[in-house]
């Protein structure tokens, strides 16, 4: 089982940059290993069937009903956001937008967070390296932001409950962490993007998406969820034998397997209300910096990458050194600092 699932994981992490048609494909090859795993590890059982069944509907939907709403009213919010950079600048525009989704997603979700970003992301005059740079610095601020409350996304959710702990714990537990890191967030897509010049300050190739493309990227959406729930299920027996004991700092770097895996399933396997709120604490900044350094990481990343075309080579080259000196600052302050 274990070789099985290791030869799983590698998969996952490195044909989506190696091979064109998985890249083409990778709802379908998410949603396939997903299945793998499931088998491999013995999890494959009528309730984890019925979960992975309902579980994508509620975001399947949600990206239904805002592409529909995006599509209808394309001319009037493009007009707003339009109007709002010009009045800021398009780079500080960005740089607020990163900050004040992040700090949103905790109330209106990762999910809507994601879709308003995709929306904004195609009405700024960006080149095109600048809305990739743009889109990973908002979802690596939303995918934090929205651990902040237990609404805010499954993680926050699953780790409250568990710990039976009450709304504001995560913000007294992160809270200062994380509102720093997106300021961080901010400040840094101010400096790194590069906005065209565009006398409209309209992008002009963006036009509304048809109704077929609207609903065959929700489907897709559904499957993807659809497979991460049976890749993070199918991966529990590995993360019990082998992680649950290590310590906090060896955790923290380990996690980074969420930039792959639902880290909300990870949350669940790991946290315990035995632990201290600083291996907590540890445990949780991990899951969360990781989760925006690959694309089947976080929610936000799916549905901003598969809206915006981003390739899972693109998002890599930028993300994963974000993420990566994002958690070292993280770890000497938590480790070494404190």
């Amino acid at each position: 089982m274990t070789m099985g699932l290791l030869i799983i994981l590698i998969l996952v992490l490195f044909l989506p940059f190696t091979v064109a048609k998985v890249e083409r494909n990778l709802e379908i090859f998410l949603f396939a290993m997903g299945i793998c795993a499931a088998i491999v590890s013995g999890m494959m059982d009528l309730p984890l069937l019925t979960k992975a069944l309902t579980d994508p509907i509620k975001i399947a939907v949600a990206v239904l009903i805002a592409g529909l709403l995006t599509k209808w009213l394309h001319d009037q919010i493009g007009k707003s956001i339009v109007f709002l950079s010009n009045k800021l600048s398009p780079r500080l525009f960005a740089g607020l937008t990163v900050i004040f989704l992040g700090l949103a997603s905790s109330l209106i979700t990762a999910i809507i967070a994601a879709i308003i970003l995709v929306i904004i992301v195609n009405v700024l005059p960006l080149n095109r390296q600048s809305r990739v740079r743009f889109t990973i610095l908002a979802c690596f601020s939303i995918g934090l932001g929205a651990a902040l409350t237990p609404i805010g996304e499954p993680l926050s959710t699953i780790t409250v409950g568990k710990l039976n702990e009450d709304f504001t714990y995560l913000f007294h537990l992160i809270g200062v962490e994380v509102i720093v890191a997106l300021l961080a967030f901010g400040l840094l897509t101010v400096f790194m993007i590069n906005p065209r010049k565009n006398s409209k300050g309209l992008d002009v190739d963006q036009k509304p998406e048809s109704y077929r493309q609207i609903i065959v990227r929700s489907v897709k959406i559904y499957l993807f969820v659809m497979g991460l729930t049976f890749l993070g299920t199918g991966f529990e027996p590995l993360i019990s034998t082998y992680l649950l004991d290590l310590h906090p700092t060896i955790l923290y770097w380990i996690n980074m397997i969420s930039a792959v895996l639902d880290n909300a399933t990870l949350a669940a396997a790991e946290i315990s209300p035995e632990m201290s709120a600083d291996t907590i604490q540890a445990i949780l900044l991990g899951l969360l910096i990781s989760g925006g350094m690959l694309i089947p990481g976080n929610i936000p990343n799916i549905i901003a990458a598969g809206k915006l075309n981003i390739s899972s080579k693109e998002w890599a080259e930028f993300a994963i050194p974000v993420g990566l000196n994002t958690m070292a600052i993280f770890f000497l302050i938590l480790f070494v600092v404190y």
